[in-house]
Order: C-alpha cells, then structure tokens, then sequence
C-alpha cells in the first residue's frame, strides 16, 4: 500500500507528464543577415560613394551588429581597373583581404588575366572561393575553387550557400580551357537538391545576366538570391524569393534580414522553419570610410600616380567613352583606338570591341591626356594582334559585332580603315548592309590584313570568326594596346579624333 505523500508524488509525475504531451513547442527566433557585393573594380571608389574602404567599414559594422552575417562576393573585381591593368587585381585582394569574405564567387572579369593569373590571387586571398559550374579541362575541381554547395550553421538553422559562376565566361573573357556548366539548371538542380538534403534556408550567390536571375527567382528553388554582373540596383520580394542585385562600385548596399523562426518537433508535429526578409538600404555616400582599409588606398594612390600621372598628348576634339556610347555607335575614342591599333601593325583594318573601353566619362575638347587616361580606358592588358583573313570572315564578325547592340553587348565594334552600314531593325545574321574598305566594296573571297586585340583573336566576346585566320603577329610578339595608344599619342602630340561616319545605323 502507497503511503498518502507517495500517492501525491506519483500524481504529481503523472499530471507533468500529461502537461508536457499538451503544452506546444517553444519557437525560437533567429536574425540572419546577408550582405553581398560584386562589381567592384577602382580601388577608391568615386569622391562621393563607393570604393572598398566604404564596403569594408560596412561589412565590419554588419558584423558588430549580427554575429550572424553571411558576407558574399558575387563575382568581379579583379578586372577592369586603372590598378588592375598593373599588378593584374591584387589589389583587390589585399583589400578585401582586410573583411575577409565568408564565401566568393569568381566572376567572369576574375579570368581576364588568364588561368595563371587567376590562381595566384586566389592563392593570396584569405577567403574561399566556390562555383558549382566551373572545372578544368579534365572536369575535375579547378585548384582553390570548391565545387560544393556551402552549408552554414547560424544559431542552428541550417543554411545553404549556392555559388554559381556565369557560363558564358568563356565567350567574354580568358579562363583557357575551362569548362563552365549551365549556370541557370545547375543552379536550380544544387538548390533543389541542398533542401533535400535538409537545408532550412537555400541562398544563391550568382553572377548571372537579369534573365538568368529572373529564371531563378521563378523556380522558387531558392529562399534569397544576391546576383551581379548588370551593374544595377535591384530588389524583389515575390513572396517566396527575396532577390538583390548588388549594384556596382559599392555604390549601394542592400543587406537583407531574414527573421527566421524555427519551431521544434513536437509529438507529431514536426519540425518547421519560416522567414521574412527585411531589406535595407545603404548609400555608402553616408559610410565614413574603415580607417585601416582607407590607409592601404592612400598607398596605393602615391604608388599609383607616381607611374601614371605622365602626360601624353592633348585630344583637340571632344572624346565620349561613355558605356551606352561605346557599345552602341562610333565613338570618337574609338576611332582614336583603332587607329592606333592599325597604325602600329600596318594592318588594312582594324576592328576592336567597345566592350573593351571601359573610361565611362566624357574628355572635353583640349584635354591634356595622361597615361591614367588611357589606361583606365584600356585596363584589361590585352595586346595588340595582326590575322589575316577573308572578307566572308570579316563580315561574319561584323555581324556579330552588331548582333547584340539592344542589350549593350560588349561585342560591338569600334572600327578603322573600313565604313560600315547596318540595320537593326533586320534579323540577327543578316544586319550589315554594306561594308567597304579602302573605297572598295569588301570582297568576301579576298584576304586583309586585321589589327584586333588578343581577346578577340581566341574568339572572345563571340567573335569566333576570327580564329579562322592566320596570325601574323600574335600575343607574344605584339604590344599592350594601351602602349600603342599612348605611343600614337605621344607621336602626334595632339590628336583630333572625331566621329567621320564610319559606321552608320538604321533602327
């Protein structure tokens, strides 16, 4: 027989017991913060926004005020810049190097350098780099380069890091023989297959084109998306995807909150995650630069203008190197590149991509040009190639050249030697009416002698018909483009460059 205080006692257990089957679980509340950044070349950023001591004293307050932060890089910033087109982007990385990343993805104008190149800045950087979609020619793991998807423990909620590369890399810059997959179904089949696998939050860091990122953001496979690449400020909450386009320069940030609530298992429920983004906007014109970072730029300032703050020659004419200007019709700076080009190769014609004039700014008449002038122009450190090939070729190049225009496509051509007529409003293929050179109508069985530039020459930037040439100088025997321009400066002493009707266009 159970004594009285005994009985209390087992009825006290059991009353517990049948408390706890009935009593829900406690949810927990967990802030994630997602900070991403790509498209940052000049190292100083402009005077009033931007620059990599403005991002760096972001990224650290985000970090002081989040332990749960996710700092990402969604692709270029080892190229193009006045600095890049010297020490070849480690720059970059040793600024970046002072608010590490927790995860990088390389963009296309990572590879602008070459493989070689490529390697070295990642064997300096002090954070990892990822893509899904990027192997060596073997198809195995590119060395420094994780081809798995990143999972992250914030506060026990289970986040997954979807790095995807851009696969049209191989078209627009240098990685060799590199094989870059699908970026939109790989993207989409790693996230799909990262919830299956138990991930509570999916996230895509991407560099990809708006279309790509709007396929993405309609699977609904991710639960945030921060892209690059279009150097825009986007954002988008469809309900179920929250989606940033990182800007460019650092100009403006948008870290995004997510509120996360996660409720335990519980008899036969299960355990459940839910989120709502907050998105926050930062104009870094607002930022007060990080000390520390702000010293390593005003070092590299001094370094920098004792090398290129030599002048060069005077442009008695306006010079626009604007990107709508340069990617769409002929451009006075143009014409002053491509001819220097035909000039130092003695070539019949010269073709060069706008894509590959990277200023952005306008020079007023009676500008005394500097060696920074014309290397923030041409900052990629390509050279300056001779092929000689059929006039059935040059078409075709042409018509690759304006395949593109309405979307600002790189690929448009700057010429020299030749007069081009083209329709837009006719079907991709079949958009140059009429081209001539020297006078004489282009005779597509005859062969001309081409200046380009080495991009061009491996078919960068579509322009496959060029490498059915014969090279007659190539990359290792030709000259920066930069120098030549700055050489056919420097002799002229003044240049008076002006739009002459060399290419004319119909919409």
């Amino acid at each position: 027989m159970r004594s009285l205080a005994q009985s209390f006692t087992l009825a006290a257990v059991v009353g517990s017991a049948l408390v706890s089957t009935v009593i829900p679980a406690v949810a927990d509340t967990v802030k994630i913060t997602v900070l991403g950044v790509g498209d940052i070349y000049n190292f100083e950023g402009g005077k009033v926004r931007g620059g990599f001591a403005r991002l760096n004293a972001v990224a650290k307050a985000e970090r002081a005020a989040n332990p749960n932060t996710l700092y990402v890089f969604d692709g270029d910033m080892f190229s193009p810049s006045l600095l890049s087109g010297l020490d070849k982007g480690k720059n970059t990385v040793e600024l970046t190097n002072l608010v590490p990343f927790d995860l990088a993805v390389p963009g296309n104008h990572e590879f602008d350098f070459g493989q070689a190149e490529f390697l070295a800045r990642l064997k300096e950087a002090k954070y990892p780099f990822a893509a899904i979609n990027l192997t060596d020619a073997a198809g195995k793991p590119v060395p420094g380069v994780s081809t798995d998807v990143v999972i992250k423990d914030m506060a026990g909620v289970n986040v997954a890091l979807v790095p995807v590369a851009e696969d049209e890399t191989p078209e627009v810059s240098s990685p060799g023989d590199w094989k870059f997959g699908p970026t939109q179904s790989m993207a989409i089949d790693a996230a799909k297959k990262a919830r299956g696998d138990g991930a509570d939050i999916v996230i895509g860091v991407v560099q990809a084109a708006h279309n790509i990122d709007d396929a993405l953001l309609k699977s609904h496979a991710f639960d945030v998306i921060v892209s690059g690449d279009d150097h825009d400020y986007r954002t988008w909450y469809d309900g179920v995807t929250a989606y940033v386009e990182t800007s460019t320069e650092a100009n403006f940030l948008d870290p995004v909150d997510l509120t996360v609530t996660v409720t335990p298992a519980s008899g036969d429920a299960k355990r459940s995650v839910t989120w709502t983004p907050s998105f926050r906007f930062v104009d870094t014109a607002t930022v007060t630069p990080d000390a520390e970072t702000q010293a390593v730029v005003d070092k590299l300032k001094g370094e920098l203008s004792t090398q290129l703050d030599v002048t060069v020659g005077t442009s008695q004419s306006e010079l626009d190197s604007r990107r709508n200007i340069v990617r769409s019709q002929e451009s006075a700076v143009g014409d002053l590149v491509a001819d220097a080009m035909r000039a130092e190769t003695g070539a019949d014609i010269a073709i060069t991509n706008g894509g590959g004039i990277r200023g952005d700014k306008v020079y007023p008449a009676g500008t005394v040009l500097t060696r920074r002038d014309i290397l923030t122009e041409l900052p990629f450190g390509n050279v300056t190639v001779m092929t000689e090939l059929t006039g059935k070729a040059i078409l075709d190049a042409l018509e690759n050249g304006f395949s593109q225009v309405e979307n600002g496509a790189g690929r448009f051509p700057q010429v020299s030697g030749m007069v081009v007529t083209a329709d837009l409003a006719k079907p991709v293929g079949s958009r140059v009416l009429a081209v001539t050179v020297g006078g004489q109508q282009l005779d597509p069985a005859k062969t001309y002698k081409l200046a380009t530039n080495d991009f061009m020459l491996n078919g960068g930037d579509g322009y496959t018909a060029f490498e059915t040439g014969t090279v007659m100088i190539g990359p290792k025997s030709g000259h920066l483009m930069a120098s030549d321009v700055i050489d056919f400066i420097q002799k002229a002493g003044s240049v008076d460059a002006k739009i002459d009707g060399r290419i004319t266009i119909s919409k």
